[in-house]
């Protein structure tokens, strides 16, 4: 499917230069067309206009998509954050010296979670034990035996948050893997540089101090052309998610169990 995409953005471009190349043989054929080789004549001024509107919106969207990935998954810690919390609070009602060992098991789960897999989802991976922990901690809450309505409520209470915890963890596995589209940070290079360039191309040659707009034009270009690199992942870079909601939820559960 990508292979087919790549051709028919390949395929848009070709055709978009055949109908620039077709138009200009056309015009050229009418004797009142003029030439236009002024640096700052229309040809000039519509095309480096459109060069650098392109950078905008390929600029824009390199920016906006990681931010908004890393908001999402930012709220969506502090979701499964909450939904351990909750299952540390059901499980109070939990039958026999089950309460103590789901909670215990979530406490175990929730450092993991800070010490072992946050470092590796900076890498756009989680660590496999990860998951193995939360569906084990299912696996003996769903086995667990009750005598009567009110411990069969706990238990359905428990594995209703472990549900959500489990459902938070899959949406933070694609935020952790989630990056901007494949050839975004390519278009954005691309089109930086021939904004850049475009007023050489188009026959102008800057001296003096009349080339340092251009410089500075430049340095910002590739300042923010970096930035989209650095905020291409949500738990990497200047935007990265840390584990607040989870070190909250820590002590959370040190507070409750200091409570009861």
């Amino acid at each position: 499917m990508r292979e087919i995409f790549m051709v028919a953005y390949t395929l848009s471009i070709l055709a978009a230069v055949g109908a620039v190349a077709l138009t200009a043989l056309v015009f050229r054929r009418v004797k009142r067309a003029g030439e236009d080789r002024d640096p700052g004549g229309p040809s000039a001024s519509h095309a480096g206009a459109m060069l650098s509107a392109m950078f905008l919106l390929v600029f824009a969207i390199a920016i906006i998509v990681p931010w908004t990935t890393a908001d999402a998954a930012r709220l969506n810690t502090h979701a499964e954050s909450q939904a351990a919390v909750d299952a540390y609070w059901a499980a109070a009602e939990l039958p026999g010296s089950a309460s103590e060992e789901v909670r215990r098991s979530l406490r175990e789960y929730v450092a993991f979670v800070v010490r072992d897999e946050w470092p590796l989802m900076a890498e756009g991976r989680m660590h496999p034990v990860g998951g193995e922990r939360l569906d084990n901690l299912r696996a003996r809450v769903t086995a667990l035996e009750t005598r009567d309505d009110e411990e069969t409520d706990a238990k359905a209470n428990v594995l209703e948050h472990l549900s959500a915890l489990s459902t938070a963890r899959a949406q933070r596995t694609a935020d952790a893997a989630a990056r901007p589209p494949d050839g975004l940070l390519f278009l954005t290079i691309l089109t930086g540089v021939l904004v850049i360039i475009f007023p050489f191309l188009a026959g102008a040659r800057p001296r003096g101090l009349a080339i340092l707009p251009l410089v500075a034009t430049a340095a910002l270009i590739g300042f923010g052309t970096y930035l989209t690199w650095d905020i291409s992942r949500a738990f990497d870079g200047p935007l990265a998610v840390g584990p607040d909601a989870f070190r909250s939820a820590l002590d959370e559960f040190a507070r409750i169990a200091g409570g009861m």
